[in-house]
């Protein structure tokens, strides 16, 4: 068994308390919007995240701060986590990284031998990373690992905003596992070079659910 398994099971469970049930990254508007009303745009809105949006963009983020925290390079710790925040297209997407990013670091002090990080704002595959990178844990497993979590969350606001029967989230689950496993292994071969988005819809989502009402979720 891959000693990577155990400690990632824990740090990306449903119950890790994060707080990620408060955020629907713009999901919540784009079904008021009516662009997402049924299992198979759930699909592809999250396919769409995942290949050309923030879901990628948090997967090389995730992997620069996971390779900086193993080598022990502080500077370009420092860097990427400046980066990931720069990157955040809206206030809410600004709120959400970094409300998950800093409950992981508070949830997550088991695990780190010198937390040393303080109240420093982070972004949240910036401190998944940098926790799995300090441990660690085997790069592709943890990015499989928090890709799942990425889609399993979204999942799970669909099942109350569109609304899904538990039985269809768990087969979208299913639908996305080829997706996931691609998309970990292309991360692990790509670098900061690649980071880009072009899901213009999810990002006006983000944005007009800073005005919506009323509303569920956080973003």
């Amino acid at each position: 068994m891959s000693p990577s398994l155990i400690p990632l099971l824990t740090l990306m469970s449903p119950a890790f308390p994060v707080g990620a049930f408060a955020y629907s990254h713009g999901l919540e508007y784009a079904v008021r919007a009516r662009v997402v009303g049924d299992a198979d745009a759930v699909l592809d809105w999250i396919e769409t995240l995942l290949r050309y949006g923030t879901g990628w963009c948090d997967l090389l983020l995730f992997a620069e701060a996971h390779r900086a925290a193993a080598e022990g390079d502080e500077a370009r710790l420092a860097g990427v986590g400046e980066l990931a925040l720069a990157l955040s297209g809206s206030a809410e997407r600004r709120l959400e990284t970094i409300g998950l990013g800093m409950a992981f670091r508070q949830a997550s002090r088991p695990w780190e031998a010198s937390p040393d990080d303080g109240d420093v704002a982070v972004a949240y595959p910036v401190a998944v990373g940098q926790l799995a990178g300090r441990l660690g844990l085997a790069l592709d497993e943890a990015l499989a690992a928090f890709a799942h979590g990425f889609a399993a969350n979204l999942v799970a606001a669909a099942v109350r905003l569109v609304p899904l029967g538990q039985s269809q989230a768990v087969a979208l689950l299913r639908r996305l596992e080829p997706t996931l496993v691609e998309l970990a292994d292309k991360a692990v071969h790509s670098d900061l070079d690649a980071l880009g988005s072009a899901a213009l819809f999810s990002e006006i989502s983000a944005m007009r659910h800073e005005t919506q009402s009323p509303r569920i979720f956080r973003s």
